[in-house]
């Protein structure tokens, strides 16, 4: 180990005396085929305190947060929960020392009540133990009362947004009423003001002297909550400090062991010609009346407040829903698309916001997960692909994107969510798009992964791709676009050039 690493790996953690702390997780190593996700880390939650777990994916804080669930096990290492050391075998042994956990893939079971997938496991019964349901749906009630969450307990899961989906999970792992909370990227999905509520919740629970541990890649809400900051690099614990000591840039040091010196690297590159034509594009019932061109080389942002539309325009342009009315023009030619392999053919490409729905293939590897979308482009003269020849350009792209994998014949579900993300990119890039549509390209990627893909954004409308940036979030889609649509209830409510971007004009667009 290096003098610099010894230097950054000795503890600093803020001094509490022996057995005050709720959970200590101390010389925690876990390996996989091929990786070693922690190499001896180490964690101390005290009570009444949030204490963020920071770092890059693929950093080893969600596999640490696993172990201490009693999903995973450690190879070597030992936990202890308020001084008495634990062997956690399941989700159900942690849950009976305290330990809950809210997932960043969220676990809900769609065809069944809010109430039943609160409660699932601890059903209430009646005298002759059938679950007794109005006893369900009112401790669900009361629940939704002291949490201040307004959801009805009996709807099905299936009919809710994905942020009411979050606002469940949170309200599941506090039922629990443990004493140790795990948050795993609960603000993901969920808008500003629901990201308020949830402090909120936070707040309550410090109150009442639970520890919570948070692993966000939102800088922002990192020093709004925190009281103590972990971080970890490529397996390896770095340091631990009280939030109070750490600014944003010390701390993305700590996490990508380098200085950040241009998060947006955006550069003005001369436009070229229209490539992608909307006219009036609409969709029954959803949105109406999009209309925009978008040249070769132009970053083109679509903002707006969840439920704006953004993602379900950029859906049906891409085919995977039928428009009602409007035209699409590809390099000036009308295209009728009504299916995504019809939008590949014609130069589109789509990045989708939820890469676990509708993106990967989680049980292939990486190699397959790259290739599937551009394999006609890779036929020989028999009609057969010629796997050596898309086999090296998927290794190319990886490499070049940073995929951290031990080959490309790893599983995908193995990898962090960064580098599934940047996997699911070198998809696309394979495919050569005239047009790039990536929707909340860089959710659940850590502060490094971000300014590598806002570089390789730059980049491709450098070499003129046409590309259109959905993004919730302001600061990447005020610092990466040349120009931003804003939508509201299905609508497009003006255009903002580069120099008119600003936070107060968009939320102003967006809130009409």
């Amino acid at each position: 180990m290096s003098a610099v690493l010894k230097d950054q790996t000795s503890s600093t953690m803020p001094r509490a005396a022996a057995g005050t702390y709720l959970l200590e997780a101390e010389g925690i190593m876990k390996g996989f085929p091929g990786v070693i996700a922690l190499a001896g880390v180490q964690l101390k939650l005290r009570p009444g305190t949030v204490h963020a777990l920071m770092g890059e994916n693929g950093a080893g804080k969600s596999t640490l947060m696993k172990i201490i669930a009693g999903i995973y096990q450690p190879d070597e290492g030992q936990i202890r929960v308020k001084g008495e050391r634990v062997v956690l075998h399941s989700p159900l042994d942690a849950l009976q020392k305290g330990i809950a956990m809210i997932h960043q893939e969220l676990n809900l079971v769609p065809f069944t009540t809010i109430a039943e997938n609160i409660w699932i496991g601890r059903e209430p019964l009646n005298k002759l133990g059938f679950v007794d349901h109005a006893e369900l749906f009112r401790r669900t009630r009361e629940l939704f009362d002291r949490l201040h969450i307004d959801l009805d307990p009996e709807e099905q899961v299936q009919h809710l947004s994905i942020a009411n989906r979050q606002m469940v999970e949170i309200a599941k792992a506090v039922s629990y009423d443990s004493d140790v909370l795990i948050m795993d990227e609960p603000t993901s999905a969920i808008t500003e003001k629901e990201v308020e509520h949830l402090f909120a919740i936070i707040a309550d629970l410090k109150a009442q002297g639970k520890g919570i541990v948070y692993i966000t890649h939102k800088m922002v809400e990192v020093f709004n909550i925190a009281d103590d900051i972990s971080v970890f690099r490529d397996g390896h614990y770095i340091t631990t400090k009280p939030a109070s000591e750490l600014d944003r840039d010390k701390l993305i040091t700590l996490m990508v062991g380098r200085e950040l010196t241009q998060m947006f690297p955006k550069t003005t590159v001369p436009l070229r010609d229209v490539v992608l034509d909307v006219r009036s594009l609409s969709r029954q019932g959803v949105f109406s009346g999009v209309s925009f061109q978008l040249r070769g080389g132009e970053i083109l942002g679509f903002a707006g407040l969840m439920g704006a539309g953004r993602t379900e325009v950029a859906e049906t342009i891409y085919g995977m829903y039928p428009a009602s009315g409007g035209e699409i023009y590809v390099n000036g030619k009308r295209v009728e698309i009504k299916s995504p392999r019809q939008a590949i053919d014609a130069g589109l490409a789509l990045l989708t916001e939820d890469r676990k729905a509708s993106g990967l293939f989680l049980v292939l590897p990486v190699l397959e997960n790259m290739e599937i979308a551009s394999l006609p482009g890779f036929l020989g003269r028999l009609g057969f692909v010629r796997q050596r020849t898309v086999s090296e350009e998927c290794e190319k792209l990886r490499q070049s994107l940073r995929v951290k994998t031990p080959s490309l014949y790893q599983i995908i579900e193995n990898l962090s969510g960064g580098n599934q993300q940047k996997a699911l990119i070198g998809r696309w890039l394979l495919t050569k798009p005239k047009v790039l549509i990536l929707d909340e390209p860089t959710r659940g990627i850590d502060v490094g992964a971000k300014a590598e893909i806002y570089k390789l954004i730059s980049e491709l409308a450098a070499d003129g791709v046409a590309i259109i940036m959905i993004s919730s979030e302001m600061a990447e889609i005020i610092g990466m676009c040349d120009r931003v649509l804003v939508m509201h209830d299905g609508h497009v409510t003006g255009e903002l050039k580069r120099d008119e971007l600003t936070q107060e004009a968009i939320l102003h667009l967006a809130s009409d």
